[in-house]
């Protein structure tokens, strides 16, 4: 069969790619494969700089001595505001790329970085009222909006068998921002001091305005993307589209979550000063985002439900320890801890959201769908949720950052809010269990059907089943 042929038209000086076909193996090979990595290049870069920025009042607060007049307490409001924005707006972003066009929407959720940037630039001094500062907090919320269109976009261009990979890439590279701006932050404080915050803003614009023009330059749009408000009502009713979100809340909660409060914990638990917090703080976003691409391989390989299963108990394991050293104040053991929960929670990311896509593939199989139809009816349901289910889950960052506020505000030690966390992570791990891995809970091709099921199409069941059964 000839492969389907990609042409470009152009709209409204913009380019269209207006037939994508990436599940045809021979269209893959020939223009497929090259056109989804350059997009995903591009995409990675954008995402980062948007992480950056979205979690840039992680940093913001190490710069915040006394002569600020903001206590800990405030501080942690601070973070989480910016936390609750980034949440919010991950659904009207995951719409924007089928209304606008993945590429036509990068380049202007890039640009529209530079509005909590420069007003960053412009308070970040004593004497600036707390109320501006929650409100320029907010305005850095847009940069967690790009994840959700980005995964949403990129979940678009690769097929079914490469979008672990491609999404745990994707993810990953977009969550490296945060240690990569508390990196900067720490060089910033050691060789300037902590009272020189507008050098980390200032490095921030350009990297803002080159990301815009790389989606300029680099990236596509597809036509046959629409938004499918069907879809997203089914998707809405779907009960996995909440066990996910459930789920995810537990892994990305966790990582945005610990990421935005670390390097504050340092300094109200354990004393430790600007900038040897900040010397610290990096360690645990890094290992988790250079994680993430791993879960998602790991899935490709075991399946995403017994990846997700094993990652969620140990991380109930890695806050006992965390636990244990809060209780005997021991930081040794205490940053032992917490750099494997960061770990884990990028394991984590990458096996839960690789699940989704063949969640819903498993379903259209036991509707009886074959083929182009199964395929067709998963991306649907699977795109139509993704949004949701990543705003849904970055809210666990917001629980964790108020969590941490009333434990330090009532008992000056964030032990109460690890023990928590814990049992979050236990009531994780049990759902997994019962919905995706438990046979009478797998959304699987009924029994009676998958002989027949195994002898018509043996990938597909394959490419489906693994992620949610095994």
């Amino acid at each position: 069969m000839t492969a389907p042929t990609t042409t470009t038209a152009v709209r409204k000086g913009r380019r269209w790619i207006e037939r994508w076909d990436p599940e045809d193996e021979a269209f893959w090979a020939a223009t497929g494969e090259r056109i989804a990595r350059r997009n995903l290049l591009c995409s990675v870069f954008c995402e980062h700089i948007g992480f950056s920025v979205w979690t840039l009042w992680s940093v913001m607060v190490l710069f915040m001595g006394p002569e600020y007049g903001v206590d800990p307490a405030g501080k942690f409001a601070l973070i989480a505001v910016a936390t609750l924005v980034g949440s919010v707006v991950r659904v009207p972003y995951t719409f924007a790329v089928a209304r606008f066009g993945g590429r036509n929407w990068t380049v202007f959720s890039a640009l529209l970085l530079l509005l909590p940037a420069g007003a960053a630039f412009a308070v970040m001094e004593p004497g600036t009222s707390y109320t501006t500062f929650l409100a320029v907090s907010a305005l850095t919320g847009v940069g967690g909006g790009n994840f959700a269109s980005s995964m949403t976009n990129i979940n678009s261009f690769f097929p079914l068998r490469r979008k672990g990979w491609a999404l745990g890439l994707n993810a990953g590279g977009g969550n490296i921002g945060v240690p990569v701006v508390q990196v900067a932050g720490l060089l910033v404080i050691a060789a300037a001091g902590a009272d020189r915050p507008r050098i980390l803003l200032g490095i921030y614009i350009p990297l803002i305005l080159a990301a815009a023009l790389c989606a300029a330059l680099f990236m596509d749009n597809l036509a046959p993307v629409r938004n499918d408000t069907g879809a997203a009502r089914e998707a809405v009713r779907d009960r996995h589209t909440w066990i996910m979100s459930a789920l995810y809340i537990g892994t990305f909660g966790s990582f945005i979550g610990y990421s935005f409060a670390f390097g504050l914990v340092l300094q109200t638990q354990f004393g430790r000063t600007p900038l040897q917090a900040a010397s610290l703080t990096f360690a645990g976003p890094l290992l988790g985002s250079l994680a993430r691409p791993a879960g998602g391989a790991l899935a490709d390989r075991y399946g995403g439900a017994r990846v997700t299963l094993c990652n969620f108990v140990a991380m109930a394991l890695a806050t006992g320890v965390v636990v244990l050293a809060s209780l005997i104040e021991s930081l040794s053991l205490f940053l032992t801890g917490f750099g494997a929960l960061f770990l884990l929670t990028g394991v984590g990311n990458g096996s839960t959201y690789t699940m989704i896509p063949g969640i819903f593939r498993a379903k259209a199989l036991a509707k009886g769908m074959t083929g182009e139809a199964a395929a067709a009816y998963g991306r649907r349901l699977s795109g139509a949720s993704m949004g949701l289910i990543g705003a849904v889950g970055a809210l666990g960052g917001l629980v964790i950052n108020l969590a941490f506020r009333q434990s330090f505000q009532t008992s000056g030690t964030g032990t109460s809010a690890y023990v928590a966390f814990l049992v979050c992570y236990a009531a994780c791990s049990a759902l997994t269990w019962a919905v995706y891995l438990r046979r009478s809970g797998a959304p699987a091709v009924p029994a009676e059907k998958e002989p027949m099921e195994a002898e018509k199409e043996p990938m597909e069941k394959e490419a489906g089943l693994r992620y949610a059964r095994m």
